[in-house]
């Protein structure tokens, strides 16, 4: 019974976390697997420990260890952020408990093998506690990873990084192993304990849902203004009514009238596509999850392959002259995946 009281806050709290995805950005078999790769992180950082146990003494290891356990749980999470699997809160969040949570469940197993004979209640209490610590701090790395290659995104484009986005992100990366270095510092009662991690974890995850959701609407405020009067412009024939229109036709010698043509169309296909999705996101976000219609679905698809043709078509240097105006950002990938993916499936 020990055993099942030690392991079942762990399946509790990734039912309660991966139930908060309504836009369902996590698959359950990427959950199971981001699981197994927390399980193996836990076996990983076990076999570091003895190697290091050899010349850290024990109470330096209630610093040291924590670093290294929340820097090897940090890899597979950096993984996901580099290949824009996480560019949200919740599915950065999400991801980051999954490992957290797969952790804690050897963390614990080893601590009632290799431990002392602990009660139901106690067993219980201590792995709610391990299981948040674990959770909560990996739940927090993934968001500062996810924050960081946004950042890098905006640099790599050329474009204002706000200095507060950027102290966000290194307080995050400090924040996660400072507070499993105070928890593994501050020995209590397991109750008490509990309820000091599960309040300040509450407390920062609240407070970053709240930041992160002030970023993303500043993406779609931003980015979704200047796309409507880009198309507006573009349709009209009115280039010139737009700082984007006005880079578009300062390139137009360089190129034949029909390549120009198509990367005109190119970039008209981008923008629709892109609004497209932003107002979806928007739609689904305010609670409004109607099905897309077949008609709008047969055109997105369209509209989709008509892009990547003429991608195909367009030489690099056509494509690497309109870089600015064609970008993806991780936002705007996975806004565009989902729409895809929406419209392939049946309704």
């Amino acid at each position: 019974m020990s055993f099942l009281a030690a392991l079942l806050p762990v399946a509790i709290y990734i039912l309660v976390v991966y139930k908060l995805d309504s836009f369902s950005l996590v698959s359950v078999k990427s959950l199971l697997v981001l699981v197994l790769t927390g399980m193996a992180a836990a076996l990983i950082c076990f076999g570091l420990f003895s190697l290091t146990g050899m010349f850290v003494s024990e109470n330096f290891s209630d610093y040291s260890d924590p670093v290294i356990e929340e820097l090897v749980k940090a890899i597979p999470l950096l993984f996901l952020a580099r290949r824009k699997k996480t560019v949200f809160f919740i599915d950065s969040v999400i991801c980051g408990a999954a490992v957290g949570g797969g952790f804690s469940i050897l963390e614990n197993v080893f601590f009632l093998v290799l431990g002392e004979s602990l009660g139901l209640g106690t067993a219980l209490f201590r792995g709610l506690e391990v299981a948040l610590i674990h959770m909560g701090c990996s739940a927090i790395i993934s968001v500062a990873l996810m924050f960081s290659v946004r950042l890098a995104e905006r640099v790599r484009s050329g474009l204002d990084v706000k200095a507060s986005d950027t102290v966000m992100a290194v307080f995050l990366f400090i924040v996660s192993p400072a507070l499993h270095i105070l928890h593994n510092s501050f020995h209590a009662d397991p109750i008490k304990q509990f309820v000091i991690v599960f309040g300040a974890m509450a407390l920062l995850l609240i407070w970053l849902y709240q930041y992160d959701g002030d970023m993303i609407h500043r993406w779609l405020d931003r980015g979704l203004d200047k796309q409507v009067s880009l198309l507006m412009s573009i349709k009209e024939g009115n280039l010139g009514d737009t700082k984007t229109g006005r880079f578009l036709m300062s390139v137009k010698e360089n190129f034949p009238q029909e390549v120009f043509f198509d990367l005109i169309c190119y970039v008209q296909l981008y923008v629709e596509l892109s609004v497209a999705a932003k107002s979806r996101f928007m739609m689904r976000e305010a609670g409004m999850d109607m099905p897309i219609e077949d008609a709008d679905k047969e055109l997105y698809l369209s509209q989709y392959n008509e892009f990547k043709s003429l991608e195909k078509s367009l030489g690099k240097t056509a494509r690497m002259t309109i870089a600015p105006v064609v970008k993806f950002y991780p936002a705007d990938r996975k806004s565009l995946d989902d729409l895809l993916d929406e419209c392939r499936r049946p309704n």
